[in-house]
């Protein structure tokens, strides 16, 4: 009887042994969500990474040809130009940037404003969840690293997402969601990704942590935290949010902005939403807790920038919207580009993207400019 116990004993120690080695296995063969994001950007992934295999295949390597060039082209005509205007004209950054009705589009928010430690990014799209790459057969993976660059097109092409293109592309798939393109965004722009958090805000603001990967558990948000060529660290939020008065009111969004104290506010290719009364609180919000705000004429109404709060600064040219948005036009816009003292840019932006049609409107709150001229 004790033999049979002492081999009982050694069978039960042996499966745990097992277990433990298969639990550490996986640990070890999980990627780093570095590597995940480098994956899917089509950058190099060190030896080490379990990930590393699966770029010899040709596929991942014509996905990565692909975004190489595609890159390239852009940092020359678009990027590095962005870069250099930012670096000329806007005044000492705030720690935070605001970018409502911007999507996953971390691309100019990094180009305009690479120096804000906390990046709060907002739109209708969905947050996603976390790509599971060692478990998507071949056929999968190859249709989602497809799928990501059809993502990609107009951003990289014309400087803004379409909305109703990317309910599309978002919504379904092997890469569902925002964070995907968080990734490739971040990773082509040479951060290091620490860690991604899933979560959601309460009515007050605060947040949330949500254990899930998915957000049918109730995430609406995600924040990435990394660092940049530096070391410095930064932070990235996306919130998957209704901006409209009405989505406001349900929602602990702008009180967690406010949390955040003064940013800087970037907007374009926003639909013209905020000439809208529908859209009055954040338009007011932003009004009321930016030192600067760069944007297209997509976004707030030039008359709601009065003279004794703020001084303005025109860049490009000023044409009618686009047929869709035609009822937009501004006449008071128009009025200061007529004045002659508009700054040529060699960039476009916007939805009239190409340079020759592009504009650019800066506004400094006064303080911030007296600071910035000192």
């Amino acid at each position: 009887m004790l033999t049979g116990f002492r081999a009982t004993r050694r069978a039960v120690l042996a499966g745990l042994l097992t277990l433990a080695a298969s639990a550490a296995s996986a640990r070890t063969d999980a990627p780093e969500v570095n590597d995940v994001a480098r994956f899917l950007a089509g950058l190099p992934l060190s030896a080490e990474s379990p990930l590393e295999p699966l770029t010899r295949g040709h596929g991942w390597q014509r996905h990565a040809a692909q975004l190489d060039a595609a890159w390239k082209e852009m940092e020359q005509r678009q990027l590095a130009r962005v870069r250099a205007w930012a670096a000329k004209y806007l005044p000492g950054p705030q720690p935070v940037l605001f970018y409502m009705f911007s999507g996953p589009d971390f691309l100019y928010a990094d180009a305009f404003f690479p120096n804000a430690s906390t990046y709060v990014l907002s739109g209708l799209e969905p947050v996603g969840s976390m790509p599971e790459l060692m478990r998507l057969p071949h056929g999968s993976m190859l249709r989602g690293l497809n799928q990501i660059r059809a993502s990609l097109g107009t951003v990289l092409s014309f400087s803004f997402f379409i909305t109703e293109d990317m309910k599309a592309k978002l919504n379904a798939g092997e890469f569902a969601g925002t964070l995907p393109i968080l990734y490739v965004f971040l990773a082509r722009a040479g951060k290091t990704i620490r860690e991604t958090s899933f979560l959601r805000l309460d009515k007050e603001g605060a947040e949330l942590p949500v254990s899930s990967r998915a957000t049918a558990s109730g995430a609406n948000g995600v924040r990435i935290t990394f660092s940049d060529s530096e070391g410095r660290t930064q932070t990235l939020y996306y919130f998957s949010t209704d901006l409209s008065d009405g989505g406001i009111r349900q929602s602990g969004f702008l009180k967690f902005c406010e949390r955040l104290g003064t940013g800087d506010g970037l907007i374009k290719s926003a639909s013209y939403l905020l000439h809208l009364g529908s859209f009055s609180k954040v338009r007011e919000f932003l009004l009321a807790n930016t030192a600067a705000i760069v944007q297209d004429d997509s976004g707030i109404p030039v008359r709601y920038f009065t003279a004794d709060q703020w001084v303005l600064q025109v860049f490009g040219t000023y044409r009618a919207p686009i047929s869709i948005f035609s009822q937009h036009r501004q006449e008071a816009l128009a009025k200061l580009f007529r004045k002659g003292e508009a700054t040529p840019i060699d960039f476009g932006i916007g939805y009239r993207w190409r340079p020759h049609e592009a504009n650019l409107l800066l506004a400094v709150r006064r303080q911030a400019r007296a600071g910035h001229d000192r």
